[in-house]
């Protein structure tokens, strides 16, 4: 093992790791550094340099007597009240109360109650390193020159719109001109076909039908084959698309108004439900057409079979009451409705005009909710939305792109200039976290939605272009293709000028930087991965919500009342995982400790990396505990204690404190550590089963505890849990305190007065298990919870158990009250925890999984789900999910139990040879369970020191296959 310590440079290897990355919710709103301006900056400077007369100021020294300190060179600090005085005087009056408290919280992130200047300047360079790093990567447009074709059948007409078609594949585009002329293309866009809208028979000349008006819009039908294509004339035009001969299969004439933009949505898991077909229209309005039963088509058979379209005049929808619904909503907007888009999950349409009254409308389908409008000036000439970023981002005539969080109307979030003439349309591109924009004179921009730069900027160079004149557009110049995309298809947008196409091909992978925080890849219950597999799993009480670890060294924080996230951390140590996780004493601040000997201190309100501590060796930190005065305790492989000051750490690097008497106590790797401030003691396990009690005052050892096994070999310490109630109660403090956990064996110690053991039971249900996470409702210690490597969960009641000295190797089991299985894998972290006033359990597991639970074993939810829960309504928990694990689990436990019978008739024991065989233990136990239930757990205790072994070979192995120090288990 490699002693960092004794290199001239320590910290070689956070130089060597890859960079982390940080997504965060956009509903926290603005950052501090992009609403503060060097003027702004300036203003705070005199404010905390230069006090007014008679301002509330906390210094550091009550005493004020000394002249030499009237000149300001004493740093002063502001409190609350006043930081926010002065905030509303340089910003101004209108700033919102919560985003002044976030702000001053995230600057006193170890909660004095005061901000001083040279805080504030730390925390603003640390976030303005963090955007501007996260400002490099590249914009996601991958080629330098697009691929551009002409289209001929538009007759030099501008293309209105362009849309994919992918089914039957392969994948193909439509586009549709002003002038009618629809033209067919294959993926690389080459012309394959064409067509023109047919006219109204009235006007037949020559036995021809020639459509006289100009298209506004189109849009696929997927789950119906269909083009439909709105037109000038009043009137709807559904275009087959199903085959290799494209055509005209009904027109629907005679509309009240004009048609001026369309949206269509199905249900893609069922393609047989009704659909909606929505057309925002000249006069504002918008129009709903639900087709009922879209698998037998749109509209009811005509009786005789027309020459041509069958023609349906629009006053006798109702007579297709059967196929079609309608519904008109009037005067939405004082201006022609330019996009119109429709979120499924909440029912909301969204419409926009060039209205300065009515810019962007939100309204709910059912029309029984107040609508969210926004105004500015000019209106939006086009916008769009990402419903799991809460992010809209609109364009328009006064050339600025803005983005706008989803329940904000009154400002943006940020306005990004740089157009030089209208923008015609806009996009989010949401595996890179960018906004694509394009204007009037061709121009296209890429913007990250992060540090909201300008990422690229791009002249399209169309050959109809001429110098001094402006190109003429369809009204939907963008089609972007993205995930999820059909096979064998990347990620592409295509632009349209006139009669031209531009394709330009996009990166997919997510930028390296940081960003807005996504939900892709979010599950729907526990029984399937939600990410790569957990390490560790934390709640924090304070700020209520949930961290979990993963072992692609990625760190997430959920909101435990929804199941919401609300910060992603990725590459936190570089590509080395994540071993082990503890909060600060405030709560505001995450140290994790990873594989590679690296420990990093993380500001929890925003995912800004505050510290990097020294490491001791280059192999696992295995646990981290943090004292109330934040004194950072350490173990792993290193076999001993190392301290972190993080209480008044100003430096980005802090170095280690090795004054713990720990060189050569333990004599195996440290697996576990816990504390325990009512008895200013820290207690640590090991890989030979040693438990070790150290004394915070001397940071020496005090107590040795070593579980006494009949065979003489100790399995690894695999967790430890003070029951702090207990420990702070004078008249229990002696006794069972705390709770080790060895091979599926539950051991109780007292570690005052008598030292010995007050009792001691093997918990899993199956035999050979280990639990490796314990946890207790730590204001009352009445239960205590563990999980094992079956991932089954178990609840104890503990009231009155191990208050008495337990002389008998094993004693009986306490009561047990719950158990069942709550995730595939390993439970690598398990917690009791209260909100509301209610008991809840947080489990993570190895199956990369993490769900919250009642006490009684119904499920809440999984995080990472789609649906979001409220944990005060029973009503929104996943019962019918928990219903189904609990049945997939008792058929699995059949199948294995008739298995495991299957193997003891058949196989031998390979690992206990030529000692008590399992199948001897529990043909024992099972001869006649009601004259030998005393007998089991000492049966099972015997299995679980025959097994032991096999752990100890497990973690040489592990050495082995690390290249590091095998011989100290030899």
């Amino acid at each position: 093992m490699d002693n960092l310590r004794n290199n001239k440079n320590p910290w070689v290897q956070y130089e060597k790791e890859v960079p982390h990355s940080r997504f965060c919710d956009p509903a926290w709103g603005v950052s501090p550094a992009e609403k503060l301006s060097p003027e702004h900056l300036q203003l705070l400077r005199n404010a905390f340099t230069c006090p007014k007369a008679g301002a509330q100021i906390c210094e550091d020294r009550p005493n004020r007597r000394s002249g030499r300190n009237r000149g300001g060179n004493k740093e002063r600090g502001m409190i609350f009240e006043e930081f926010q005085e002065v905030l509303r005087s340089v910003i101004g009056p209108d700033i919102e109360d919560t985003w002044v408290e976030r702000f001053f919280s995230e600057v006193d992130i170890t909660c004095t109650g005061q901000v001083k200047w040279q805080q504030l300047c730390s925390f603003l360079l640390l976030e303005y390193t963090e955007r501007e790093r996260a400002s490099i990567p590249r914009a996601a447009l991958l080629d330098s020159q697009p691929q551009i074709r002409h289209c001929s059948h538009n007759k030099r007409g501008p293309t209105v719109r362009l849309v994919a078609v992918s089914h039957p594949p392969p994948l193909r585009y439509i586009s549709v001109s002003k002038g009618g002329q629809i033209s067919v293309w294959n993926s690389s866009l080459h012309i394959l076909k064409g067509l023109e809208l047919t006219g109204d028979p009235t006007e037949e000349v020559a036995n021809t039908r020639r459509f006289r008006g100009w298209t506004t819009d189109a849009v696929y039908m997927g789950n119906v084959h269909k083009v439909a294509i709105a037109t000038d004339c009043r009137d709807l035009h559904f275009v087959n698309v199903s085959t290799a001969s494209v055509f005209e299969d009904v027109h629907v004439f005679g509309f009240r108004s004009v048609p001026t933009a369309l949206c269509y949505w199905h249900d893609v898991q069922c393609p047989e439900r009704p659909s909606l077909l929505l057309l925002g229209d000249e006069k504002g309005g918008v129009h709903l057409m639900w087709f009922l039963n879209p698998s037998k088509g749109l509209f009811k058979n005509p009786p005789k079979k027309e020459n041509g379209p069958q023609r349906i005049f629009f006053p006798d929808l109702g007579e297709h009451s059967n196929m079609v619904s309608y519904h008109h909503v009037p005067n939405i907007h004082q201006q022609p409705i330019n996009r119109v888009m429709f979120e499924p999950s909440t029912n909301i349409i969204m419409t926009s005009s060039e209205s300065d009254t009515t810019s962007v409308v939100f309204m709910n389908v059912t029309l029984k909710q107040e609508p969210y409008i926004w105004k500015f000036k000019q209106g939006a000439k086009c916008f769009d939305y990402n419903a799991s970023l809460q992010l809209m981002v609109t364009g328009g005539c006064d050339r600025a792109v803005r983005l706008w969080t989803r329940f904000v109307t009154t400002r943006p979030v940020t306005t990004l200039l740089g157009h030089r003439t209208t923008v015609l349309d806009v996009a989010i591109y949401q595996p890179a976290g960018q906004i694509f924009s394009y204007s009037r004179d061709a121009e296209l921009r890429v913007w990250d939605i992060s540090s909201h730069h300008c990422l690229k900027t791009f002249g399209l160079h169309f050959p109809c272009q001429q110098p001094g004149r402006i190109p003429e557009h369809g009204n939907f110049p963008f089609l972007l293709l993205s995930p999820p995309l059909p096979e064998q298809t990347q990620s592409h947008l295509v632009v349209g000028c006139k009669d031209y196409l531009a394709l330009l091909n996009l990166a997919e992978g997510k930028r390296g930087g940081g960003g807005w925080l996504t939900d892709e890849g979010r599950e729907t219950g526990p029984e399937i991965q939600s990410g790569p597999a957990l390490s560790c799993a934390l709640y924090n009480s304070t700020l209520r919500q949930v961290v979990t670890g993963h072992t692609d060294s990625s760190v997430s924080l959920w909101d435990v009342e929804t199941g919401r996230r609300r910060l992603q951390i990725l590459n936190a140590h570089g590509e080395d995982e994540l071993t082990c996780m503890a909060l600060d004493s405030s709560h505001r601040r995450l140290i994790t400790g990873a594989r590679n000997g690296t420990i990093k201190v993380w500001n929890l309100l925003n995912g800004l990396n505050l510290h990097k501590l020294e490491p001791v060796t280059n192999s696992d930190v295995t646990g981290l505990t943090c004292l109330p005065d934040n004194q950072l305790m350490a173990v792993g492989w290193s076999q001993r204690i190392a301290q972190y000051d993080i209480a008044a750490a100003k430096d980005l690097y802090v170095r280690a404190d090795m004054s713990w008497k720990s060189s050569g106590v333990h004599k195996s790797d440290i697996l576990a550590v816990c504390q325990c401030s009512a008895l200013g003691v820290i207690a640590t396990g090991s890989h030979d089963g040693e438990v070790i009690i150290w004394r915070l005052e001397t940071k020496g050892a005090v107590l040795h505890l070593q579980r006494l096994t009949r065979r003489g070999v100790v399995p690894p310490v695999d967790s430890l849990l003070f029951l702090q109630h207990r420990a702070g109660d004078r008249k229990l403090k002696n006794r069972g305190v705390l709770v080790s956990s060895q091979a599926g064996c539950l051991c109780f110690w007292s570690i005052t007065g008598q030292t010995q053991t007050y009792g001691q039971f093997y918990a899993p249900e199956q035999p050979g298990e280990r639990v490796i996470s314990l946890s207790s409702d730590q204001l009352k210690n009445t239960i205590l919870v563990s999980g094992d490597t079956m991932g089954w969960l178990q609840i104890w009641d503990i009231c009155h158990f191990a208050l008495d000295i337990q002389h008998e190797p094993v004693c009986e089991r306490p009561p047990l009250l719950q158990c069942w299985k709550a995730h595939k894998g390993a439970l690598v972290s398990v917690e009791v925890l209260e909100v509301v006033d209610r008991l809840f359990i947080l489990t993570a597991s190895a199956d990369g999984s993490a769900g919250l639970w009642t006490v009684d074993g119904d499920l809440v939810g999984s995080f990472g789900q789609e649906v979001l829960w409220n944990n005060t309504d029973p009503a929104t928990y996943q019962w019918e999910k928990k219903m189904k694990l609990t049945e997939d689990a008792d058929e699995r436990t059949e199948s294995d139990e008739m298995g495991l019978s299957k193997v003891k008739s058949h196989a031998p024991d390979p690992i206990n040879r030529g000692q008590t065989s399992q199948e001897e233990c529990f043909e024992a136990s099972s001869t006649s369970p009601s004259e030998n239930d005393h007998e089991r757990p000492q049966q099972l205790m015997c299995l679980c020191e025959d097994l032991c072994q096999t752990v100890v070979s497990c973690h040489e192995r592990r050495h082995l296959f690390n290249g590091i120090r095998t011989s100290n288990h030899c």
